[in-house]
């Protein structure tokens, strides 16, 4: 199959052809029909000695199943070719708590896709573990199916945030991940959904996707300008630019008692002030992945017609193209998500 390998950091993929993978017991195989460029898959590649050479990466993936391994059994039913799926990054063991919970990246025998011990979706097939596939509904395409993943991630952070319907909210960073943080926290009941990004094009976006304000940080202060849309301070805050220094900028500007999540995941060394966090009494919180509930309901919200991810499509590219799109994004751009579609 053709596929598009790392090769190292400061380099360029490459498009090739590779063995095809073949599923084994309780696994599927994906024709893949859509597949996310992701930030994670963006800075992890230029930590050096993170990835291997030739690995096959891509974790936001969707599209058709063409074969299927022994035993693999879906929650509703035997899978069968032609069933249009999503499916998590990683196939898991289960049967232990975790897998039984719903928690299923948090797995101890968690293989994760994308990264490295299983090829993923920057290809024309990839695998899928039975337990963590799921249908998708007649109302999204095998192609857009891809978006259920970065969705899933914004649920998860406000579910792990503990958002209280009529809450005020700020969002800090409006690439994809603060985009779906902000679609959700406006679902589940958010009163003020405040957005700060110095991007024109993303706070459009934003103010499309259920953002109530929307602030330029390079053009006023954030903290006159959150307590002008809600009258208050930010008690619940939502860092999401992945980048050093913004939690502490969020903690120097949050009242006492405020929790501030970190759905950024920043891959570099960062470093906040205790005696900021301590004298306010503030919460730190951390979030990673998602769990199997989240991608159901995800996937419900979706067929009910309470979500359209597609403002967030800015781009849909062949796979050859893949190289020099993922490129590009490692600079400013107007781009949000990418589609790669192989």
């Amino acid at each position: 199959m053709r596929a598009a390998c790392f090769i190292e950091s400061g380099k360029p993929m490459e498009v090739t052809t590779v063995p095809d993978p073949a599923p084994g017991p309780g696994e599927v195989l994906l024709r893949v029909k859509g597949c996310g460029i992701c930030g994670s898959d963006l800075h992890v590649t230029e930590l050096g000695g993170a990835i291997r050479r030739g690995t096959v990466m891509g974790h936001e993936f969707a599209g058709e199943i063409v074969a299927v391994g022994r035993d693999a059994k879906g929650p509703h039913g035997p899978w069968r070719e032609g069933d249009r799926v999503c499916t998590m990054p990683g196939i898991s063991c289960g049967s232990c708590l975790a897998c039984l919970s719903g928690d299923v990246m948090g797995c101890k025998k968690l293989r994760v896709t994308g990264f490295g011990e299983i090829g993923g979706g920057y290809a024309e097939y990839a695998l899928g573990g039975d337990r963590t596939t799921f249908r998708l509904p007649d109302c999204v395409s095998s192609a857009d199916g891809a978006m259920v993943e970065p969705l899933a991630v914004g649920l998860h952070a406000v579910d792990v945030a503990g958002l209280t319907s009529g809450e005020d909210v700020l969002v800090v960073g409006a690439g994809p991940v603060g985009l779906a943080v902000a679609v959700w926290a406006k679902i589940l009941g958010a009163r003020k959904v405040v957005v700060s990004d110095p991007a024109a094009h993303r706070r459009e976006l934003a103010g499309k996707l259920g953002a109530t304000e929307l602030v330029d940080p390079s053009q006023e202060e954030l903290l006159p300008a959150f307590e002008r849309a809600t009258g208050h301070a930010p008690r619940l805050a939502f860092e999401c630019v992945g980048r050093p220094g913004v939690v502490q900028q969020i903690a120097q500007i949050a009242p006492r008692g405020a929790k501030i999540l970190s759905a950024g995941m920043c891959m570099a060394m960062d470093s906040y002030m205790p005696l900021v966090f301590g004298a306010k009494e503030l919460t730190l919180q951390f979030c990673s992945y998602y769990r199997r509930q989240d991608y159901e309901l995800t996937l419900a919200m979706l067929e009910a017609g309470r979500l359209d991810p597609l403002p967030m499509v800015t781009d849909r590219i062949p796979l050859e193209a893949l190289p020099g799109a993922f490129e590009r994004l490692r600079k400013p751009t107007t781009e949000c998500k990418v589609i790669v579609q192989p």
